[in-house]
């Protein structure tokens, strides 16, 4: 006879994943600002970016902006661990050490 499916287990199981995923993404989102140097932005100003960064329809700014957050990754890589820390693997960021100047809006990449 074939074993019976415990479905709650089963669904507790998942939903306890997708809250740890959540919260891993949250914790990355923070690292991200932190690493870039946004976070010496009031919290207001860094709302209004990100809104218009999403909002944007120009998809040559978007372009401009994921190629500026690619080179920022890539810089990040080269001085050994830095991008880690935004992969979530606990290494510490060097807060502000790469922020170019109005690359908050690379988040949206």
């Amino acid at each position: 006879m074939r074993k019976v499916r415990d479905y709650n287990a089963e669904l507790k199981a998942l939903e306890d994943k997708a809250r740890s995923l959540k919260a891993r993404r949250v914790e990355q989102l923070g690292q991200l600002v932190t690493a870039t140097g946004a976070d010496s932005l009031d919290m207001e100003t860094l709302a209004g970016v990100l809104l218009d960064a999403v909002a944007s329809q120009n998809a040559e700014a978007k372009e401009a902006w994921r190629s500026k957050g690619a080179a920022f990754f890539q810089r990040r890589g080269r001085k050994g661990g830095g991008a880690a820390a935004i992969d979530g693997s606990g290494a510490a960021a060097e807060p502000g050490g790469d922020a170019a100047d109005g690359s908050v809006g690379t988040a949206n990449g």
